[in-house]
């Protein structure tokens, strides 16, 4: 009896476990990409709302917030793994649940997640309308600086596939003026923290890249990489891919041939089909090339690795 009082009535300790867990999924997401985890998140969202309804004021608001921060990432792990249908189901969930709690920074957060999978769609107006509904939602509210740092990346890679260089750049440097005037603090989301000076220079040259600039994009990309956390794998491997894209582009075949090969050796450990993706469409690009050595080789490892 006494055992099933206990788990009606979730206290600190259980938000707390919960806290922990979320945690530990976003850095596996890190690692080695969403996909592979997406039954346990959502096992642990219905759990956590399961919890909800018996749970004391205080303990319920903070379930309530965990639970959106899980549909969020139940969202992700399903973006990550193409299924965009399911994807669109648990963001609009965690926007539902971000809505009954005002968390108006969480809501932008998600909606720069939906902004990302319409360019991944190929619908990028709708990429544009959703990062500026972020930045709208966003705008007054305290230490906001870093998160409109990253809306306006995201609203630069939807100008960028549409190539839209104007608008693009406008964006970038919009990012970039947000990003000076930010602190890196307690004041911070914890959600918001990766987006580091690293990750805006990366960014920033994945975006030129996606606008055609391959040879500004090439330095950028290669300095992220290089101070990138060698543990984020699955963010390296998608990194890797894009200079590989830019190099080939710029006629610096070997080049590109490594960096994909670099891209290649992380996915071992990686199950993205994003990131697959990418390295697919890469590989259809060297078609014209398929005598060189290099493509040779490449070829040889890819076939390898994607077996």
């Amino acid at each position: 009896m006494l055992q099933q009082v206990e788990e009606s009535r979730p206290s600190r300790s259980t938000v707390a476990a919960l806290k922990s867990t979320v945690q530990d999924f976003w850095r596996r997401d890190d690692e080695s990409g969403g996909s592979s985890l997406r039954p346990a998140i959502v096992g642990q969202l219905r759990y956590a709302q399961g919890l909800i309804r018996n749970a004391p004021p205080g303990v319920g608001n903070d379930l309530r917030t965990l639970s959106a921060e899980l549909a969020r990432l139940a969202g992700w792990a399903h973006f990550d793994a193409r299924q965009y249908s399911m994807a669109r189901v648990y963001f609009t969930q965690a926007l539902n649940l971000a809505g009954d709690n005002g968390d108006r920074q969480f809501l932008a957060n998600v909606l720069s997640s939906m902004s990302l999978q319409a360019t991944y769609e190929d619908d990028p107006a709708e990429a544009v309308r959703l990062a500026s509904a972020a930045q709208d939602t966003v705008r007054d509210t305290a230490h906001s600086a870093r998160i409109m740092s990253m809306l306006h990346m995201r609203e630069a890679f939807a100008h960028a596939t549409m190539r839209d260089t104007v608008s693009c750049h406008r964006a970038i440097s919009k990012a970039h003026t947000h990003f000076d005037q930010s602190q890196d603090d307690e004041s911070l989301p914890e959600w918001v923290r990766y987006f580091d000076e690293t990750k805006l220079t990366v960014d920033t040259g994945i975006a030129l890249a996606q606008l055609g600039e391959y040879q500004r994009a090439v330095p950028l990309i290669t300095e992220g990489l290089r101070r990138e956390n060698h543990e984020q794998r699955r963010g390296r491997a998608f990194h890797a891919v894009w200079l590989a894209t830019a190099q080939l582009r710029n006629g610096a075949l070997t080049e590109a041939c490594a960096s994909a090969g670099l891209a290649l050796d992380l996915t071992t450990t990686v199950d993205s089909p994003r990131v697959t993706r990418h390295l697919a469409d890469f590989h259809r690009q060297l078609s014209p090339h398929a005598r060189q050595a290099a493509v040779v080789g490449f070829e040889a490892k890819f076939r390898s690795a994607i077996s």
